[in-house]
């Protein structure tokens, strides 16, 4: 007897519709699973046995053949097993083929039944729902997440049991309902403040300009000055991110496997911070699995490289591309993906090996032979890619102790979200969200300077020796600090204060 289940796959972060058959015949008894099966879904022979015997069901002694259609794309991971269990019943009688109509299922099983949780539950739901399916059945813990995807029933399955007397219509499930995504934003908690970073001014407000203009940013200075905590407290003064993006923040997580469990749609811009021996691989995604890399997990958030010259020279050179592009496209003998990767970067770094280069308070121990070399692992192109050069200082101690209230990081942000508002309005028609995304083309024609702005200009590139990309990163950075003072001309103060973050190139090295 021959029945069909409806099923889905993942390839990179995309899902598309696997049909799993099911044929039952006479013969020697034997259990095949074709239609390029890996290790992980071949193994779903044991699993599915074992989870049909821990339901009193009978697993039947035939040539039993599996096919996982389209026979030509590579099935990997046990997301297989439900939807097998689920075919192999129907061809034998258990369930009507008719309750199968419409419906898709995905789900690891365990030994005793139990329906475990898969990776990329989210983009499989999307690609049901653009497949017309209008029913999912999955696991419970993978419910949230599939659940934002409208026009899409979702059935959350603990059990094979549970999934079986749905099916025969002895039991029915509640499908879950979605949470609304303004209430979710609502009742987010904010994580870190800068109301508790004690001085750091300027540094604030050149965090504060990264932040409404999607800019990278590099911060040089000593040990203990405070440049990992506003790092940290930098997701808390970005704009909300809407649903769609929301929704792609949550596929590329979900499709890596970093998804919390029940967790369901992430609420807050993601910020990694990757420990600096980290592989290139691991960075800007790869391996044999062409899975995503950090640059891709920090998609719609945050890239905080600490300590920047102890990373792999090899990783840091890797970032350029996906720095310029937004993407990163990776390419394997066995897999290839394309990853959304428009993150801002937010690198920190020492003057120099000990910290004290320049200090005020501490003697550097070190040679200059010995500060070149570390300054030296940091390239003239990477550092070209970055927007904002910010030099650090050490706060006084006086000042630590002082008592006095700083600004909370919720009215940062109400300026934050202003400034972006206002590229949004801007760029509505150009399908982008902000100054830092903004073409060649569209720097010329957004980002106009008036005479003594241009002057201004023009004697900083003879004096510095400024790049075309560098001009192009100033313009974007003058164009924030603009709207951020709600003006919609780029004035000669506006460009003097873009300037003052890109001096750092003749300080350290030149």
């Amino acid at each position: 007897m021959l029945s069909s289940v409806s099923s889905l796959g993942l390839t990179g972060i995309e899902g598309y519709l696997v049909t799993v058959e099911a044929y039952s015949a006479d013969g020697m008894p034997m259990f095949e699973i074709v239609g390029l099966p890996d290790a992980a879904v071949k193994e779903s022979r044991e699993r599915v046995r074992a989870a049909m015997a821990s339901c009193a069901l009978s697993f039947p002694v035939a040539r039993l053949t599996i096919n996982l259609a389209p026979a030509d794309v590579k099935k990997e991971g046990p997301a297989y097993d439900l939807p097998i269990a689920l075919a192999i019943l129907a061809a034998c009688g258990v369930i009507d083929g008719d309750a199968l109509r419409g419906v898709a299922a995905v789900g690891e099983l365990s030994l005793s039944g139990g329906v475990v949780g898969v990776r990329g539950a989210l983009s499989m739901a999307i690609a049901a729902r653009e497949q017309g399916v209008h029913t999912l059945l999955l696991p419970a813990e993978n419910a949230q997440e599939a659940a934002c995807v409208d026009g899409l029933e979702v059935l959350p399955a603990h059990h094979l049991r549970e999934a079986l007397e749905h099916l025969q219509g002895r039991r029915r499930m509640e499908p879950v309902r979605a949470v609304p995504y303004a209430r979710m934003l609502r009742e987010r908690p904010l994580r870190c403040d800068f109301a508790d970073v004690r001085g750091q001014r300027s540094a604030k407000r050149a965090l504060e300009i990264a932040a409404a203009g999607g800019h990278n940013v590099l911060m040089i200075g000593p040990p203990g000055s405070g440049k990992t905590m506003m790092a940290r407290c930098l997701p808390g003064i970005l704009p909300d991110m809407t649903l769609a993006e929301a929704l792609e923040v949550t596929r590329i997580h979900s499709a890596a496997g970093k998804l919390d469990a029940r967790s369901g749609l992430m609420l807050e811009r993601p910020f990694r911070a990757p420990h600096h021996t980290l592989s290139a691989a691991a960075l800007v995604g790869g391996g044999s699995k062409a899975r995503p890399g950090e640059i891709s997990l920090a998609h719609h958030g945050v890239l905080f490289l600490d300590e920047l010259p102890e990373y792999d020279r090899a990783a840091l050179e890797a970032l350029r591309q996906p720095l310029e592009d937004g993407f990163v496209s990776v390419v394997r003998v066995s897999a290839q993906a394309k990853y959304p990767a428009r993150a801002m970067l937010i690198a920190a770094m020492n003057p120099c090996p000990c910290g004290n280069y320049g200090s005020k308070t501490q003697p550097c121990r070190c040679t200059p032979k010995e500060i070149s070399r570390y300054l030296g692992r940091i390239s003239g192109p990477l550092l070209d890619r970055i927007d904002m050069q910010l030099e650090v200082s050490a706060v006084p101690v006086r000042e630590i102790a002082s008592g006095a209230e700083e600004e909370p990081s919720a009215a940062i942000r109400g300026r934050v979200q202003a400034a972006r508002a206002r590229q949004q309005a801007r760029y509505a028609e150009e399908g982008i969200t902000c100054n830092a995304e903004l073409t060649a083309r569209q720097v010329t024609s957004v980002c106009a300077l008036d005479d003594a702005s241009r002057m201004i200009l023009e004697r900083a590139c003879e004096k510095y020796n400024l790049s075309m990309r560098a001009v192009s990163r100033i313009l974007k950075v003058s164009r924030t600090i603009a709207d951020l003072a709600g003006s919609e001309c780029i004035s000669r103060a506006h460009v003097l204060e873009a300037l003052a973050y890109r001096n750092l190139d003749g300080a350290y090295w030149r």
